[in-house]
């Protein structure tokens, strides 16, 4: 019984010291209220599930711990702040899932406890690396929501046939009419067409297509499932995007996790009716932020326009009609990919 309260002690120390680091990397790092709050909650809840086994202290042998002289070269090495939270965030869930493992061998003691701590390490470890930019994916200049009654005919698969050999970043597929069968036999024919030319396919609202059929992500409004939900659902490996209109939005849409926001609308658009244009000023301040995720400027955007967002330091746009309707819409994507030189 000693040796197991021994480890817990050792990984409760483990843990406190991870969330201690990453509660002061919200607060003095990001001036993140809500993270930090969540943080030091998980701490204080940490104690609380743990009160039961008593002085847990009284059976730790510093002295005698032979692992304190075992050391890496890389411990004592972080390159910015960003290294120091994934560090702890690692730390963190290792301490807790050994809390979790060895406290199942003790009499009337629920495990259960400390395996909803750890989920909830888990997410605040991922809310804070997306927070500092840990894993920021690339920052795509093209993308082309894709939709049938869009394309001249209906013809969706010539459309994007075409738009993949210009040079298209991603995909999205945004089809809000076809029932879940009809949309996942499509899904799997762009993600086969897709990632033959190396470009992404992004499945919009429904991250259960975007599992079935193998796409790099999932796109999601602000009324869709919150994203938070369905990061957990898809994994940490799945791209997430989110459409916001303005700096609270986008605010969420980091600490929840996403990989890129979709800022708009920037122009008026006769594709989805917005009460609200936002215009270049969102688009600026979203840039003047010193952690923004990569970003997908929508609405309403044309050959005509689009000189406009490039001087506000716009890096990628995400169009539909302007695309899909043109009578060549390769040659479309080739003059708005002309904005962007290699």
């Amino acid at each position: 019984m000693s040796q197991v309260l021994r480890i817990l002690d050792a990984n409760a120390n483990r843990a406190r010291e991870a969330m201690r680091v990453m509660e002061d990397a919200a607060r003095f790092g990001l001036d993140h209220l809500s993270l930090s709050c969540e943080l030091k909650q998980l701490r204080h809840d940490l104690a609380g599930a743990l009160s039961s086994l008593g002085n847990l202290p009284l059976y730790r042998d510093t002295p005698g711990d032979v692992g304190t002289q075992v050391t890496t070269a890389t411990e004592g090495q972080r390159a910015d702040l960003a290294e120091v939270v994934i560090a702890a965030g690692k730390r963190l869930s290792e301490a807790l899932r050994s809390l979790e493992e060895f406290s199942k061998t003790l009499p009337n003691f629920s495990s259960g406890a400390i395996e909803q701590l750890r989920y909830r390490g888990y997410r605040l470890e991922q809310k804070l690396n997306a927070a500092f930019g840990a894993d920021v994916m690339p920052q795509w200049r093209l993308c082309v929501l894709l939709s049938e009654n869009l394309c001249p005919g209906g013809d969706w698969l010539c459309v994007a046939q075409a738009i993949v050999t210009a040079g298209v970043d991603c995909i999205q597929l945004r089809e809000k009419a076809l029932d879940s069968g009809e949309f996942l036999q499509r899904a799997k024919v762009l993600v086969d067409l897709c990632h033959s030319h190396e470009v992404g396919l992004i499945v919009n609202d429904r991250p259960d297509v975007a599992l079935a059929c193998g796409a790099d992500g999932v796109h999601l409004g602000q009324t869709d499932l919150p994203l938070g939900a369905v990061r957990q659902m898809v994994g940490p490996s799945m791209i997430l995007g989110q459409s916001t209109s303005c700096m609270a939005e986008a605010q969420n849409a980091l600490t929840e996790g996403a990989d890129y926001c979709g800022l708009g609308p920037m122009f008026p658009t006769t594709t989805k009716h917005k009460k609200t244009i936002v215009g270049p000023t969102y688009l600026k301040q979203y840039l003047a932020q010193p952690r923004a995720l990569p970003h997908l400027a929508i609405g309403g955007i044309t050959p005509e326009n689009l000189p406009t967002l490039v001087q506000a330091g716009v890096q990628g746009i995400a169009v539909s009609s302007v695309v899909c309707q043109a009578s060549d819409p390769g040659q479309m994507v080739q003059q708005l990919l002309s904005y962007w030189p290699d």
